[in-house]
């Protein structure tokens, strides 16, 4: 790798952990830089995998004060997290490359109505709640674990886009602030990419010099998109959701 190449590998990890943690859809900055310096599909996959955990951590961190009273459920949803990742990174050695192609565009495009009808559907989930005397389950119910299992087994496999869904499940099912639901996004990203790359380590192919810049750079990034995001309100969070979103499925019809 050059001194170029490193710099621009550098750059889209730092990109990559602003925009992951404001929203999500790093990969889709960091993996065609990867593959534009000369790594192979999967081992660019599993590098990046491996790069952005250190981006996750930091965003995670960065949003510590949105995650006061979570605890509980971190604990719940980590454990959909962790088996899917996990489940997700086997099946990436396991299945052709292009097995997801063609549904992560329309995946990601319910996923954007979701985020955009958040607060109508929320209000109607409240709304018949009421009438009906329920009262709402805190962590989301099963609805939500399955849900966040299937997005977590996607996030393990490629992760395009992963932060966008689970804000979109949580935003509908979980009855609290986006501020409060990005935080706790944040956390199960880093747990999926974490088993994800503990799972690599073992048995994949990886680029420790594009794994280090990456590492570094989003790092860096997930303490600038903690700053950002946070001051952003929710409709401007929202829109900045759509705007990724958009973008994301572009990129993923014309590659």
């Amino acid at each position: 790798m050059s001194l170029w190449e490193a710099v621009a590998v550098f750059v889209a990890g730092l990109g990559a952990g602003t925009i992951n943690t404001i929203v999500g859809s790093g990969t889709l900055i960091t993996f065609p830089v990867l593959l534009a310096v000369g790594l192979p599909p999967v081992t660019a996959n599993v590098s990046n995998s491996l790069g952005l955990v250190p981006g996750s951590i930091s965003g995670a961190i960065g949003y510590r004060r949105e995650l006061r009273g979570q605890g509980r459920r971190v604990l719940r949803l980590a454990t959909a997290a962790l088996i899917g990742g996990l489940t997700g990174a086997v099946l990436l050695l396991a299945l052709p490359s292009r097995t997801f192609d063609t549904v992560v565009p329309a995946l990601i495009a319910v996923a954007l109505v979701l985020v955009v009808a958040q607060p109508r559907l929320a209000a109607a989930v409240r709304a018949r709640r009421a009438r009906n005397g329920t009262v709402a389950h805190r962590d989301g119910g099963l609805a939500l674990f399955v849900g966040l299992l299937l997005a977590s087994v996607y996030g393990g496999y490629f992760g395009a886009a992963q932060g966008i869904i689970y804000l979109s499940l949580m935003g509908v099912l979980l009855s609290d602030d986006l501020q409060r639901v990005n935080a706790l996004k944040n956390v199960l990203t880093a747990l999926v990419n974490g088993v994800a790359a503990i799972f690599f380590l073992f048995v994949a192919d990886f680029d420790w010099t594009a794994v280090a810049l990456i590492a570094i750079g989003s790092a860096l990034g997930g303490q600038l998109g903690a700053t950002i995001g946070r001051r952003l309100p929710p409709t401007a969070l929202r829109a900045v959701i759509v705007a990724v979103g958009l973008v994301a499925i572009v990129q993923l019809l014309l590659k």
